[in-house]
C-alpha cells in the first residue's frame, strides 16, 4: 500500500513523485492499493492494471481537521487489508500514524520524509499557533521514531532527521528523479510561446521566491524581445497578488502565466526555454528542512540550463558554472545579472545545459530513484529482529 495526503493526479510536483514512488512499490510487490486525496472530477475509486486507487473526498475546510479525518479513514483501510499487506509506504505523518496504529502489525512501514510539517506549516500558515505546531512536531517525531525505515530526498533533510534522533541505520537518501530528454526527442514548441523566454515552473508559496523573480525580470526591461513564462500549479485566483505586483513593476505585458498544465505540457515549456529559474528563498523551509526541487531536475534533464538560488539542497544537484548558475537567494539584482550573462553567451549556456542533461542521465533519473527504493524494499523484506 502507498498512502499520501496529497491530491493525485494533479499538476503539482508531489503528484509526479507519488506516481513514480507508487509504481516502484507496486512493481516490486506485484500490485497494491494507492490511498490519496481526491477532488474535482476524480473518481473516489479506480481499479486499473491490478492497482486500486482509493481517494479521500470529504471536503473539510480546516487543513488539520481534514488531515485527522484522512488519517482515520486510512487507518480503517489499512486494518481491512492488514492480513495481506507486506509494506505500507507513506509520505507524511497523517498517513504514517494510520499505518503505525497497530503495534502488533505484521507489515512494515516505510516513511518517506519529503518534508517536515512542523517546518512547512508555519511557512504556509504564519498565523498557526505555536501550540498547534508543537503537537504536529510531536506526531512527526513519533512517526519518524517508529517507522521501520525512513527515506528522504536530500542530504540536507537527512542531516535534519539525524539531528532529531532518527537512527542512521534506518535512514536512506533517495533523491527525486527526472526523465532525460534527448535533443532529437524534444517536444514540439508550445502554441503561443514567446520567441525568446525564460521559464519558472512551480507553485507560488512565499518560499518559492516568485516575487524576487518578478523584481529581477523588471531589471531586464531593455531586453524587449525576452518573455517570462510562469507555469504554476496554483489556480489563477491564488496568483492575483503576483499579477498585481507584476503590474506595479511594469512587466505584466511580458509575463505569460500558464495555470494547471499537465506534466507533458510543462516539459515542452522547459525544453524550448533559453533557461529556467528557481529563485528559492533563504528561509527555514528551504535551508533547515531542505528540498529536492523537481523544477531544477526536470530542467536539467531537458538540457535547459538553470539559474537557481545558492542553497545547500540546490548544490546537491547543480554545480555552479557547470550545469547553470547559482546566485545568492533574495537578491533580485544578482538573479537578473546572472540571467543576463547566460543570455549574452548562448553557446556557453547550451554547453551547461548539455552537461546538466548528462549529469541527470548518469545519477538522477527515475530509474536511479527506483533502484535506490528497491534496495530499501529488499531490506524491508527481512524479518524484524
Amino acid at each position: 500500500m502507498f498512502a499520501a495526503f496529497d491530491q493525485f493526479p494533479s499538476p503539482k510536483g508531489a503528484a509526479v513523485h507519488i506516481l513514480h514512488s507508487s509504481q516502484a512499490l507496486f512493481e516490486r510487490f506485484g500490485g497494491g492499493l494507492l490511498y490519496v486525496i481526491g477532488g474535482g472530477s476524480l473518481p473516489p475509486y479506480q481499479f486499473e492494471d491490478g492497482i486500486e486507487i482509493v481517494r479521500f473526498t470529504d471536503e473539510v475546510p480546516n487543513l488539520l481537521q481534514r488531515a485527522e479525518l484522512f488519517s482515520r479513514r486510512l487507518a480503517a483501510t489499512v486494518a481491512m487489508h492488514a492480513d495481506t499487506l507486506e509494506v505500507v509506504h507513506v509520505r507524511d505523518p497523517w498517513s504514517a500514524i494510520a499505518a503505525l496504529h497497530d503495534p502488533n502489525r505484521c507489515y512494515r512501514v516505510l516513511y518517506e520524509a519529503n518534508a517536515l510539517p512542523s517546518i512547512e506549516l508555519p511557512a504556509a500558515y504564519p498565523a498557526m499557533l505555536p501550540s498547534t505546531i508543537a503537537k504536529v512536531r510531536e506526531l512527526e517525531q513519533f512517526c519518524l521514531q517508529h517507522a521501520d525505515r525512513v527515506v528522504t530526498v536530500s542530504g540536507v533533510l537527512q542531516a535534519k532527521l539525524l539531528s532529531l534522533g532518527v537512527d542512521g541505520e534506518r535512514l536512506a537518501v533517495v533523491p527525486n528523479g527526472a526523465d532525460v530528454v534527448a535533443p532529437e526527442q524534444r517536444p514540439a514548441r508550445p502554441d503561443g510561446a514567446p520567441s525568446r523566454y525564460v521559464v519558472y515552473v512551480g507553485a507560488l508559496q512565499t518560499w518559492q521566491g516568485v516575487d524576487q523573480l518578478l523584481r529581477a525580470f523588471a531589471r531586464l526591461a531593455d531586453l524587449d524581445d525576452l518573455g517570462l513564462v510562469i507555469c504554476s500549479a496554483t489556480r489563477r485566483k491564488r496568483a492575483r497578488p503576483f499579477l498585481r505586483f507584476a503590474r506595479r513593476l511594469g512587466v505584466d505585458g511580458r509575463v505569460d502565466w500558464r495555470f494547471g498544465l499537465r506534466h507533458n505540457e510543462i516539459a515542452a515549456w522547459l525544453a524550448h526555454a533559453e533557461l529556467s529559474v528557481a529563485p528559492l528563498a533563504d528561509c527555514p523551509r528551504n535551508v533547515e528542512q531542505g528540498c529536492c526541487p523537481l523544477k531544477v531536475l526536470e530542467s536539467m534533464a531537458a538540457g535547459t540550463p538553470v539559474v537557481a538560488s545558492d542553497l545547500p539542497a540546490v548544490r546537491e544537484l547543480v554545480v555552479d558554472g557547470e550545469h547553470g548558475r547559482l546566485v545568492r537567494p533574495d537578491r533580485p539584482a544578482e538573479l537578473a545579472r546572472a540571467t543576463r550573462v547566460m543570455l549574452e553567451y548562448p553557446e556557453r549556456s547550451r554547453a551547461m545545459g548539455d552537461a546538466a542533461r548528462e549529469h541527470v542521465a548518469s545519477t538522477l533519473t527515475w530509474d536511479h530513484n527506483r533502484q535506490r527504493l528497491d534496495a530499501v524494499y529488499d531490506d524491508l523484506r527481512v524479518p524484524a529482529r
